[in-house]
């Protein structure tokens, strides 16, 4: 399935495709998490983080800007920088 057939679902209320983005790129996003911070705890937050912001705004992604991995894991970066580094 496409992003933009994703994201079409997503912006349409259909849940199921929001497991679909979790089942397809979660563990790029909890990956990018727990090495930014070191913490599984954060990483499991910030990855419910992104998943949320997808969900409440579908639109807010452009296909023609990158894929979807690449804006989620973008988010994950950016939500891992503002925690403190776990050691």
């Amino acid at each position: 399935m496409s992003d933009m057939d994703l994201c079409a679902r997503l912006a349409a209320g259909d849940l199921d495709a929001l497991a679909d983005a979790y089942d397809e790129h979660s563990r790029f996003v909890f990956g990018v998490a727990v090495e930014v911070t070191g913490s599984r705890a954060y990483a499991e937050e910030i990855t419910q983080n992104v998943f949320v912001a997808l969900w409440e705004r579908p639109l807010s992604y452009d296909p023609g800007l990158g894929s979807l991995r690449g804006r989620l894991v973008s988010r994950a970066l950016h939500e891992s920088a503002l925690r403190p580094k776990v050691s």
